[in-house]
C-alpha cells in the first residue's frame, strides 16, 4: 500500500550514482538509461532519492540488458520502505532497549520528527527488528568471535509469559558472555519440547568448542529431565531470583496481610480533606485582591493574620494527607524490603512528625512532650463558643455562697 505524503511536504533532493561507470560484462563506459525517484522520512527530514540507472551501451554485451542501480541506496533504505535506515533503528532502539509501546512510538516520531505512522506500519519495521536482531545474535561467525576469550561457559533457560493464556516463550541466556542465544515460544512445556531446546543448546555449545560447566534455571520438572538427558555430568543449581522468591512467599503473605490491617486502621482522609478544603472556602475574603485599600485594610486587621495562620495549618493537614495516601498506595519493595514493614516504618514517621509539630506549638511543655500522657484522641470534636450566660451565672451563684467558717464560728 503506497505511503501518502503532505501535498507541502518540502522534499531534500538527493542525487545517487553508480559509484564504478565501467560495465563488468566488456569494461565499456556505461550510459544513464534512466531515472528512479524515492520519497522517504529520515530523522533529518524528509527526503527524495534521485537514482540514475546505468547500463552498457554495446547490444551485444550481457550487461546491456541489465540496468545497475546506485551502490549507496541501499545504505539509506531497503527497497520498497517509507523510512530510512536511521528511523528503522530508532524505531527498534525505543521497542527493545526502552520497552516502548507502540502508540508512544507513534506520539513520538509526530513530535520529536513530524514523521506520521499508523500504528500497523510501526509494528510491521518492528517485526523486521526483531528478526534482524535474532538473526544478527544468532551468527556463527559473530558467536565465535564474541567467545575466543571464553574457555567454560554457563546456561540458562526460563520461560516468559506476556501474557496469561498466551503461549511461554523459553529464552536460553549464556550468563558468561551475558548473550541470549534463542528463543522459542512453547505451546506446551512438555519434556519434548524442552528437551528440544536442551538439545540445540548443546549443539551449540559443541560448534563453540566450550565446555557448559553448569545450568541455571527454576527447576521445573521439564526442564530438570531434559538437562540431566542432555548433560548428565553438568549440575544444575536453583535460579537465585526463583529461589529467594519461593523463601520469601510466607513472608510476602504475612505482609500483605499486616498491609490490609494498617489500612482499616487508616481511614478518614477524604473526610479531613473535605472538611479542610471546605473550611478554607468559608474563610477565603470576598473583597477584591487588586485593590490597595482593601490590602490595606486586610493587613491592618489582626483577624486577617489569623486567618492566613488557619490557612497555613490547613495546607499542612493537606500536605500530611497527600503523604499518608502515596504511602497506602505504595506496593513496592520486593522480597528483600517488604512494602508493609516500608509502610509501617513511613507511617511511624509521619505520626512522630505531627508529634513534633503539636509539641512545638504547645511550647515544649513537660506535659506535652512526657512520654507517660495517654495518646490524644483522634474522634471528632467541635470548637465550642464559649456562654456568657453560664459565665454570669457562676459568678453570680459565687457571690451567694457564705463564707467557710472554722468550727468555733469564726470565718476563715
Amino acid at each position: 500500500m503506497p505511503y501518502h505524503r503532505p501535498e507541502d511536504t518540502d522534499f531534500a533532493l538527493w542525487e545517487l550514482d553508480v559509484l564504478d561507470r565501467s560495465c563488468p560484462g566488456c569494461g565499456r563506459m556505461m550510459y544513464i538509461c534512466d531515472h528512479r525517484y524515492r520519497r522517504l522520512h529520515t530523522l533529518q527530514g524528509p527526503v527524495e532519492l534521485l537514482c540514475k540507472l546505468n547500463h552498457c551501451p554495446d547490444p551485444h554485451c550481457p550487461g546491456h540488458t541489465r540496468t545497475e542501480s546506485p551502490e549507496l541506496e541501499a545504505t539509506i533504505a531497503p527497497p520498497h520502505w517509507a523510512i530510512g535506515w536511521d528511523v528503522f533503528c530508532w524505531i527498534g532502539h525505543r521497542r527493545c532497549a526502552r520497552h516502548r509501546s507502540i502508540p508512544l512510538i507513534r506520539s513520538e516520531l509526530i513530535d520529536a520528527h513530524r514523521i506520521k505512522l499508523s500504528e500497523d506500519a510501526i509494528a510491521g519495521y518492528i517485526q523486521r527488528y526483531q528478526a534482524m536482531l535474532a538473526a544478527r545474535q544468532q551468527d556463527p561467525e559473530a558467536l565465535r568471535r564474541h567467545y575466543e576469550a571464553v574457555e567454560e561457559i554457563i546456561l540458562s533457560i526460563d520461560g516468559l509469559q506476556p501474557e496469561k493464556g498466551h503461549e511461554t516463550l523459553d529464552v536460553v541466556r549464556e550468563l558468561t558472555g551475558k548473550r541470549v542465544w534463542f528463543a522459542e515460544a512453547l505451546l506446551s512445556a512438555t519434556a519434548d519440547e524442552v528437551g528440544r531446546l536442551i538439545a540445540r543448546a548443546k549443539a551449540w555449545a559443541e560448534h563453540l568448542d566450550k565446555t557448559v560447566v553448569l545450568w541455571i534455571s527454576d527447576k521445573q520438572d521439564a526442564f530438570v529431565t531434559a538437562i540431566a538427558a542432555e548433560f548428565p555430568d553438568v549440575p544444575h543449581r536453583y535460579c537465585d531470583n526463583h529461589f529467594l522468591r519461593d523463601v520469601a512467599k510466607p513472608v510476602l503473605e504475612a505482609d500483605s496481610h499486616a498491609k490490609v490491617q494498617m489500612r482499616k486502621k487508616v481511614r478518614g482522609l477524604r473526610g479531613v480533606e473535605r472538611a479542610v478544603l471546605k473550611h478554607q472556602r468559608r474563610s477565603t475574603p470576598d473583597g477584591d485582591a487588586s485593590d490597595p485599600a482593601a490590602s490595606l485594610t486586610l493587613l491592618a486587621d489582626p483577624a486577617t493574620s489569623c486567618a492566613s495562620e488557619i490557612d497555613t495549618a490547613c495546607d499542612v493537614v493537606l500536605d500530611y494527607c497527600a503523604a499518608v495516601r502515596g504511602i497506602l498506595n505504595d506496593d513496592q519493595g520486593g522480597p528483600l524490603h517488604p512494602p508493609g514493614l516500608r509502610m509501617a516504618e513511613a507511617l511511624q514517621e509521619v505520626r512522630d512528625s505531627i508529634r513534633r509539630d503539636r509539641d512545638e506549638q504547645k511550647g515544649g511543655s513537660p506535659r506535652s512532650n512526657s512520654d507517660g500522657w495517654p495518646a490524644a484522641s483522634t474522634g471528632a470534636w467541635t470548637m465550642c463558643e464559649p456562654s456568657t450566660r453560664r459565665s454570669a451565672t457562676t459568678s453570680k451563684t459565687s457571690k451567694r455562697s457564705p463564707q467557710p467558717s472554722n468550727p468555733d464560728g469564726t470565718p476563715s
